[in-house]
């Protein structure tokens, strides 16, 4: 699943959410679905930050 597809299914789980339109159980699920892309979403941001942070340090590191 990429970003973008978590980040939309996310968006979605909160907005259902937030309107109360779901049951119990359903909101209850949702939620936990939430928590799993959240975590997905927060993983991948920090693995893009890793890169741009070593692609910097290459970057300094090359200068004359």
């Amino acid at each position: 699943m990429t970003f973008e597809e978590a980040q939309k299914e996310l968006e979605q789980i909160v907005e259902r959410l937030e309107h109360g339109d779901a049951g119990l159980d359903e909101a209850i699920n949702l939620w936990e679905r939430g928590e799993e892309l959240y975590k997905l979403c927060v993983g991948q941001l920090d693995a893009a930050q890793g890169k741009i942070e070593e692609l910097a340090r290459r970057t300094e590191s090359a200068k004359p």
